[in-house]
């Protein structure tokens, strides 16, 4: 078809765009609610693409327009999250991050940087379709309440409701040139549990003068673990994890105080509640014994990303006929999270994923570690596919 060579030919054109705006957000990263930056930049390119949008929502997001012929007839949002991770780049690449100690560990700089070159893309073809799409440029999404729950309270699409929405991701478990789909819940709920254990410190030579916070954490830690292997049903996932532990007293001192942090992630929003409720009984049941008292903080994270069967089986068709049958994967459920869930509580959606493992990056690491890296030749499938994929539903 005419429309896709016209679309193929603009992706080459704007790759060295795109290519430019992924290394410099990735140069520049901004920790969640802080990407004041990478939101001014966005802002300054939406400009020089003659772009309507509307800033500041919800602190740093960004609302783009692109109004095709008829406007009205149907409306599309494409989400972008922009920020960034409180890690050390380890990588040694030309456009490494600048910010000691942030660093584009997630690709949400690919994923900003592609939805720029969809726009430019879409902005270019404007005429060519009815409709109007949407660009979400969202701040927070590594940080709770998340950004996008703080998009949708600020009124976001309020001028605009969207009838579908759609969201894409980075993986370095899938090739370049790939997309995956899947339909149904594709990704857990996920709540933090912080916990403060206190009791009377001291010496570690007089324990018997002493409330034990460390032992009684220690002991919590334990306990907590009944919670996915004796109460939960053994067929429903869920992870239960604690990364942080902080007793910041010496090896004959028991501190006054002991920090703990961890994760609840589950695919059951009824367990995902009574599960919560065990987690405070065995923390306050467990420091009690050991004469100790536990202040728990368990504020509400995301719930599950659910994809619309029919959303996602059209995108899967559409995203075929960008890269070929033989391109197109299915993707496993996962256990980690992602805010884009209430945007898929209020609108039909689906949260895709497309490849970015190439030879120049085989050997480096995951999501959210220091070496993490892309394969840049990826970034065409990224962008086009994103453009392709508003296209053929705005003239589906």
């Amino acid at each position: 078809m005419l429309i896709k060579s016209k679309i193929q030919q603009l992706v080459a054109h704007y790759t060295a765009y795109v290519t430019h705006c992924y290394r410099t957000i990735h140069a520049n990263p901004e920790l969640s609610f802080c990407e004041y930056e990478t939101a001014a930049f966005v802002c300054s390119e939406l400009d020089k693409m003659g772009i309507e949008y509307r800033n500041g929502i919800a602190g740093t997001g960004v609302l783009g327009i692109i109004k095709g012929k008829n406007p009205d007839k149907k409306t599309i949002a494409l989400r972008a999250d922009m920020d960034a991770l409180p890690v050390c780049e380890a990588v040694d690449i030309a456009w490494k991050s600048k910010n000691e100690n942030v660093m584009h560990a997630c690709g949400h700089d690919v994923h900003t940087a592609c939805l720029m070159g969809a726009a430019q893309v879409l902005n270019a073809i404007r005429d060519d379709f009815e409709g109007t799409v949407l660009l979400v440029f969202q701040p927070g999404e590594e940080k709770a309440p998340g950004g996008a729950r703080l998009m949708l309270e600020a009124g976001v699409f309020d001028n605009y409701k969207p009838d579908l929405i759609l969201a894409q991701h980075v993986s370095v478990d899938y090739q370049t040139g790939t997309m995956g789909f899947r339909s149904g819940k594709i990704m857990a709920s996920a709540d933090e549990i912080h916990v403060k254990v206190r009791g009377k410190g001291g010496h570690g030579a007089l324990p018997h003068l002493v409330n034990d916070t460390v032992l009684a954490t220690a002991q919590t830690l334990v306990a907590l673990q009944q919670v996915r292997s004796r109460l939960c049903h053994p067929l429903t996932p869920m992870v239960l994890t604690f990364g942080k532990l902080i007793a910041a007293g010496a090896q004959n001192i028991i501190p006054h105080e002991v920090q703990l942090s961890g994760t609840l992630r589950t695919m059951d929003e009824t367990w995902r509640q009574e599960a919560k409720q065990h987690i405070r009984r065995i923390i306050t049941d467990t420091t009690a014994a050991y004469g100790c008292t536990a202040e728990i903080e368990m504020p509400d994270g995301y719930p599950c990303v659910v994809n619309d069967e029919l959303i996602t089986t059209q995108a899967r068709n559409f995203a075929a006929e960008w890269v070929g049958e033989e391109h197109i994967v299915e993707l496993e459920t996962r256990m980690t999270s992602e805010d884009f869930a209430f945007f898929t509580q209020q609108y039909p959606a689906t949260f895709y994923r497309f490849g970015v493992k190439g030879e120049i990056n085989m050997h480096t690491g995951g999501l959210h570690s220091a070496d993490f890296m892309i394969d840049e030749s990826a970034l065409p499938t990224g962008f086009g596919g994103m453009a392709w994929l508003a296209y053929r539903f705005l003239n589906s």
